[in-house]
């Protein structure tokens, strides 16, 4: 029985001990969800600006390596990440929960600056009106 149970606790601290690292080549966890953040606002820029199939490939692809430029990495890299972290659904679904905060972080940032930017257009109306119903007419 003993033999069970100190087989079974080196089992499991072999197992833990190997998932913290991760094959040559793929790219570590926190830079992947920054890298994921950013291709999905790049993806979220193009779809919203491009309007053919055509265009989507002709600014997609200089926004991509750039991207890819700033994170000193390529495409090969990242699909073979990528790759990687589709056989770890686990760690792939933290990832994309990181994402999602992050991106719901930058969308309630600039909205609370487009809400300011549009109050004090606002203000800014109202003064312009005070003062043109303030001058004296001939």
């Amino acid at each position: 029985m003993h033999k069970y149970i100190a087989l079974f606790f080196s089992v499991t601290f072999f197992l833990t001990a190997c998932k913290g690292s991760h094959p040559e080549g793929i790219i570590d966890h926190n830079r992947m969800i920054r890298l994921l953040t950013e291709v999905h606002i790049v993806d979220g820029s193009l779809y919203s600006v491009s309007q053919s199939p055509d265009s989507l490939y002709k600014y997609g692809v200089g926004s991509y390596v750039a991207l890819f430029k700033r994170f000193h990495t390529d495409t090969t890299q990242f699909k073979k990440s990528m790759a990687y972290y589709t056989t770890q659904p686990t760690e792939l679904q933290e990832m994309y929960v990181q994402v999602q905060q992050i991106l719901k972080q930058k969308t309630d940032s600039l909205n609370k600056v487009q809400q300011n930017m549009n109050q004090a257009q606002f203000k800014l109306n109202q003064a312009q009106q005070k003062n043109n119903n303030a001058v004296p007419k001939k």
